[in-house]
């Protein structure tokens, strides 16, 4: 299993906002979560790493030392890589996982009647960074320390159960990611928007920054949480079942429906996209 991913100064990342060791950790967790989404297990990575004539070592040294920490959590160790020379910052990450022949997750194959679930919360990403920008606005530090956990053991543990459908991970919004995850297969969505999980404290931060909740959580992106659909048991308990089984918490947010289109989310006012 192959994932690539760029991660690119002033669209990604900011330095000043971001830590050095942050970006690098970050830049290795994102890509790793692609392979989280595909019940695989890492084997290594790759970095190219481009870098302006005038950058730091120190961010260099920072980058890198936090690519390999944060690789090394779940076993992907730096393999190779390139460095060079560019206007400005990126990295270019490739990952390597393995999976049992036949058993990947993929992001198709859903029916009418499965049920939908999430891991973890939604909006955490998104609301991290905009509190950050919120206090460099406000003539503070905005620091942005915030690093997302990819599920990998939830996905490998995922891939082994017969009720798997399609997955993915949660990384441009709930909303644009359901989308994506039933375009394959033709088929549509009923979102239980009440049930969607959300980090403790997370609706009176919104209204402190003056932000729509519902737009963080549905289309803040960044979550990195597995979404996928899972052959309805009829099992009231489904989503404790399945905590158990994947070792994170899972919640149901809905199910998949024959008439196309997502329904139950909010639309969202101009003013409100990210």
């Amino acid at each position: 299993m192959l994932s690539v991913d760029a991660q690119v100064e002033g669209t990604h990342f900011r330095f000043g906002r971001e830590g050095a060791r942050t970006i690098g950790r970050r830049a290795m967790a994102v890509n790793l979560s692609d392979l989280a989404a595909m019940g695989a297990r890492p084997v290594g990575a790759l970095l190219s790493l481009c870098a302006p004539a005038d950058g730091l070592v120190s961010d260099f040294d920072g980058i890198v030392r936090g690519f390999v920490a944060e690789g090394a959590r779940v076993g992907c160790p730096l393999v190779g890589g390139n460095l060079s020379r560019a206007p400005g910052w990126s990295l270019e990450v490739t990952v390597v996982g393995g999976c049992v022949a036949g058993k990947a997750l993929r992001r198709h194959g859903v029916r009418p009647g499965d049920e939908l679930f999430v891991t973890g919360v939604l909006g955490r990403g998104a609301l991290a960074r905009m509190r950050a920008d919120a206090d460099a606005a406000a003539g503070g530090a905005g620091r942005l320390s915030y690093v997302p956990v990819p599920r990998i053991e939830a996905g490998r543990r995922l891939a082994r159960l017969k009720g798997a459908r399609a997955c993915l991970d949660v990384s441009d919004g709930l909303a644009t990611d359901l989308e994506n995850l039933l375009a394959g297969d033709g088929f549509g969505a009923e979102v239980e928007v009440g049930s969607l999980p959300s980090p403790r404290g997370f609706f009176g931060h919104c209204r402190a920054l003056g932000v729509d909740p519902l737009a963080v959580l549905t289309r803040g992106g960044e979550d990195y949480e597995l979404l996928f659909a899972f052959r309805s048991t009829q099992n009231s308990d489904v989503s404790g079942i399945l905590s158990k089984r994947l070792g994170v918490p899972v919640t149901r947010i809905g199910a998949i429906t024959r008439e196309k289109g997502v329904r139950g989310l909010p639309t969202i006012g101009e003013g409100h996209h990210f």
